[in-house]
């Protein structure tokens, strides 16, 4: 059996400007909170993610992140914002 992934369908919610604004608050809580919870696990920093060792080299503050892994905090971010408002819950 294929896993076929089906989120919610945000492509038609516009996020307002206030939203937009808190992305890179947002965006740096959603990082705390992933590497507060592996650091909790007993991970730690390493220059390559080792499973086994428990290292990632993602545990650093969010500002040493790079662009890359930062936008996909900030994606994450911005789709659980905007299925939110999908759903039909209003932010306030």
């Amino acid at each position: 059996m294929t896993y076929n992934p089906k989120p919610i369908d945000t492509s038609m919610i516009d996020l307002p400007k206030e939203i937009l604004e808190l992305r890179e608050i947002l965006a740096k809580n959603v990082h705390e909170v992933w590497a507060a919870q592996r650091i909790q696990q007993g991970w730690t920093h390493g220059e390559y993610r080792d499973d086994q060792k428990k290292t990632h080299p993602n545990l650093v503050p969010y500002e040493e992140l790079t662009e890359e892994d930062k936008d996909y905090d900030r994606n994450t971010m911005m789709e659980t914002l905007k299925a939110i408002l999908s759903l039909g819950y209003t932010i306030k």
